[in-house]
């Protein structure tokens, strides 16, 4: 199965990362291009962007740093997106994978996996030194 995985290594600890990925209330100022837009319909998240309107959950796990992201056309098919936050000292890594669904266009995954990595660049500024000395 085809799949890709980003990391970043971020300014930040891992508690605070994780509080921050794990809380789906955020998911619009990172993933500017997946959630263009969060809404709850019957207390059921749902991300909208310009391939439609997407069931969303985050499973998070603070003692490991799991947090894995579930989004799909219903919630009885919601793909899996595992991510996790490990701690490197006063530091931390997360690490984002995706795979590439039976069916899925080979472009529509390669877009996909680019816009990822833009928005891991949402992520980076949001714990980068500077922005954090700023917001503290």
């Amino acid at each position: 199965m085809i799949n890709r995985t980003v990391t970043a290594v971020l300014d930040a600890p891992r508690d605070e990362v994780f509080e921050y990925l794990s809380r789906i209330e955020n998911l619009p100022e990172w993933a500017t291009e997946f959630a263009q837009e969060l809404r709850y319909e019957d207390g059921t998240a749902k991300v909208v962007n310009g391939l439609g309107e997407f069931y969303f959950r985050i499973d998070a796990d603070a003692k490991t740093g799991v947090i894995d992201m579930y989004a799909g056309p219903s919630e009885g098919e919601l793909a899996l997106f595992p991510t996790r936050v490990v701690a490197l000292g006063a530091k931390s890594a997360y690490s984002f994978t995706m795979f590439k669904a039976p069916g899925m266009p080979d472009e529509l995954f390669e877009s996909q996996y680019e816009s990822l990595r833009r928005e891991f660049d949402n992520i980076r500024a949001r714990f980068a030194v500077d922005h954090a000395s700023c917001a503290r």
